[in-house]
């Protein structure tokens, strides 16, 4: 075929996709050109501005360094509106531009490290979850979580509360040592079900210093976050060491100073539920 009758037949082909894809050019040429009017629009007309909406932050403040200056509440007023939703992000706006010596623990900023607990509103929670109420008069009260040492201003010592945890030994422990070609430790879907609700948790030990019986008995009450975790280890199929471990709790403190009043359960920024948790242990220890 020469070149020529080549080229016409290639062109007779092409007419049918020419029909087709024309509108669609002229169509997208269009939007292009809508969208560039559109752009060129909004370069001409600014922004308007949110107006300013100013909160006041009362923020529990002590030193360290002077310890003969009692701990107080000091006020800091920005506007919410030139900062996040979160409370963290007016504490981070605080810190950042008005009071560099302002104290306190953060890192994920979204809820997963635990990092940032506090009492905010009157109840323990994490500053980097928790809205600022932007409609409430009132003033927001941070205050460190209750009844703990603290160290400076919003940090909290949780020494004590990392040394229960460290003391249920929250890791697998069997009694047949590993051998050489043993196959990792198999689980069935429905016993992994069971640790739902109970390894979500992060310890932030939000749920621990909302309940009373740990504020008076932290010395050996191992409180409501420890608690629950001892219970995902002893549920664990692979875990081989159940008994030893609820053994460990037969005494009048660690276990038995819970009384089941739910401040765990309501406070919990994770939806978890110790207190369940607490008295599976309770069942279990009196069935054997």
């Amino acid at each position: 075929m020469s070149a020529a009758l080549l080229t016409t037949a290639c062109k007779a082909s092409m007419k049918p996709f020419m029909r087709q894809t024309t509108p669609l050019l002229a169509s997208l040429g269009a939007r292009s050109f809508q969208s560039a009017t559109v752009s060129q629009a909004s370069e001409e007309t600014p922004v308007t501005a949110k107006e300013p909406l100013y909160k006041t932050f009362s923020i529990y403040r002590w030193n360290p360094d002077e310890p003969t200056e009692k701990p107080k509440l000091q006020d800091y007023t920005i506007d919410v509106n030139t900062c996040g939703p979160m409370v963290l992000d007016a504490l981070l706006k605080i810190k950042n531009e008005i009071d560099p010596t302002l104290t306190f623990r953060r890192s994920c900023r979204e809820g997963f490290c635990g990092s940032c607990a506090m009492n905010i509103y009157g109840g323990n929670t994490l500053a980097c979850i928790c809205k600022i109420e932007r409609e409430e008069k009132s003033d927001v009260k941070i205050y460190p979580l209750p009844h703990m040492f603290v160290v400076k201003d919003l940090v909290p010592d949780l020494n004590n509360f990392y040394k229960q945890y460290k003391s249920i030994e929250p890791f697998l422990k069997q009694k047949k040592p590993l051998q050489e070609g043993d196959r990792e430790n198999l689980q069935t879907i429905e016993d992994r079900k069971k640790l739902d609700g109970l390894y979500e948790c992060i310890l932030c030990a939000c749920c621990s210093t909302s309940c009373p019986s740990y504020w008076w008995n932290q010395d050996e009450y191992l409180g409501p976050a420890v608690l629950m975790q001892a219970y995902r280890w002893m549920i664990d199929s692979r875990d081989e060491f159940g008994s030893e471990r609820r053994e460990k709790l037969q005494n009048p403190f660690s276990l038995y100073r819970c009384h089941t009043l739910m401040n765990c359960a309501r406070t919990c920024p994770k939806g978890l539920n110790p207190g369940k948790a607490i008295a599976e242990i309770k069942k279990m220890m009196a069935a054997e």
